[in-house]
């Protein structure tokens, strides 16, 4: 069996396990990044010939090492790496398709988490002050889009996935249909973008809460290529996703409560060691506590 005719199975076996679309997406893209060095090294791609120096000889290749523009690959990245093999090929051996697993010696790099990348005090004023003077529909949508994420923490699937009947003002809750995990939930509004989404919302009873011009519910490239221009605007330089958002919503509410477990409820993370990376001393903070001792 070639990598490719795998690959299929493995991918097929994934969806049947429930696992998210971004998930597969990952698997795919790595797995194929495998079978295109094994060509271009002329490995015949027969998964039965593949050892485990050939995979060492793999994850230690250019090609998984460096980036599309040349620069070195974060290890965290080439972690992400080693797991996507390392499953693909227990799969196989587990499923009968070869006799040994090649991938038993592959061990993950040690390596720090980094911190998250939140938005300071001074570039969240800034964006918010230039998406209130944004003008026109697509400025007064993306202002209320971004200040919703950036006060509840939601990620950007299920921000665009709202619909205004998953509003509710009155008990100030969202409702949220596309999650993580596939798992329906509700966050909660504060005063300031509850009186937002009501002057937003307006007349509107039903629908994609976030649209175009058109009407057309946003894709998520869209959001992020606007999310980049307005940061832009914002002068705000360095490189940043609409996900840290929701590292600057967890970041800033953890300053203000110093409660781990408030945060891991609002940011619905099924286990609290997701949401430690937030409990961390800001400088400021650790100077405070030594001036006491």
């Amino acid at each position: 069996m070639q990598i490719t005719d795998a690959l299929t199975k493995f991918l097929v076996q994934l969806e049947a396990d429930g696992r998210s679309c971004h998930t597969i997406a990952q698997y795919r893209r790595h797995i194929r990044l495998f079978a295109h060095w094994a060509a271009e090294v002329d490995h015949s791609g027969e998964i039965s010939e593949i050892s485990h120096e050939v995979l060492a000889a793999f994850l230690v290749a250019p090609e998984a090492r460096t980036r599309p523009d040349g620069g070195r690959k974060k290890e965290t990245s080439t972690n992400a790496l080693r797991s996507s093999v390392r499953n693909f090929f227990r799969y196989l051996h587990q499923a009968g398709y070869i006799d040994q697993d090649p991938a038993r010696l592959i061990r993950r790099a040690i390596c720090g988490s980094p911190p998250p990348r939140a938005l300071s005090d001074d570039e969240v004023t800034r964006l918010m002050a230039t998406l209130e003077a944004a003008e026109g529909f697509e400025g007064r949508r993306d202002h209320a889009l971004f200040h919703t994420m950036l006060a509840t923490g939601i990620r950007l699937g299920s921000a665009v996935a709202l619909d205004v009947e998953d509003v509710d003002l009155g008990e100030g809750l969202l409702m949220l249909r596309a999650t993580k995990g596939d798992r329906p939930d509700v966050v909660y509004l504060g005063r300031e973008i509850r009186d937002h989404l009501q002057v937003f919302v307006g007349e509107r009873t039903h629908g994609p809460l976030f649209t175009s011009r058109r009407g057309e519910r946003l894709s998520h490239r869209h959001v992020q290529r606007r999310f980049g221009i307005w940061l832009e605007k914002a002068s705000i330089t360095r490189r940043a996703s609409c996900h840290c958002l929701r590292h600057t919503f967890a970041t800033s509410l953890y300053i203000k409560s110093n409660d781990i477990l408030l945060v891991q409820s609002a940011l619905k993370h099924r286990s609290i060691i997701s949401t430690t990376k937030y409990a961390q001393l800001s400088e400021n903070r650790l100077r405070l506590a030594l001036e006491i001792l």
